[in-house]
């Protein structure tokens, strides 16, 4: 039974496993070969919480502070402004923006804390 269940994981390959060596006797892993001098693992996690980030938006801002978060942090394509040029597009006051904006983040970070990773 041993042998069986083992079988099933033979095939398995991790990403920090050592595959190969090269000439000078070190071991090759997986993140060496594909790696491109940047963190895969850093990479997935920015991708992961990404995607998240974009559902708790959609989840629990309403219109206008989607509107300001998109628009200050540049997301779904848009360039991020400042404050100041928020506010003159969308014809209200720079502290207003501010007040949208730490709402909006905050409802974002009460989000994330309650979801586990």
């Amino acid at each position: 039974m041993y042998f069986r269940a083992r079988k099933k994981s033979a095939s398995d390959v991790y990403i920090d496993e050592p595959i190969e060596t090269d000439k000078d006797g070190n071991q090759l892993t997986l993140t060496d070969i594909l790696g491109d001098g940047e963190d895969i693992i850093e990479k997935v996690d920015l991708s992961i919480r990404s995607s998240q980030l974009y559902k708790f938006i959609d989840k629990c801002l309403d219109k206008r502070e989607l509107e300001v978060i998109k628009l200050r942090y540049g997301l779904y394509g848009c360039c991020p402004l400042t404050q100041r040029e928020v506010a003159e597009k969308l014809n209200i006051s720079r502290s207003y923006v501010s007040r949208i904006e730490k709402k909006a983040l905050a409802e974002l970070k009460k989000m994330y804390d309650k979801t586990p990773y």
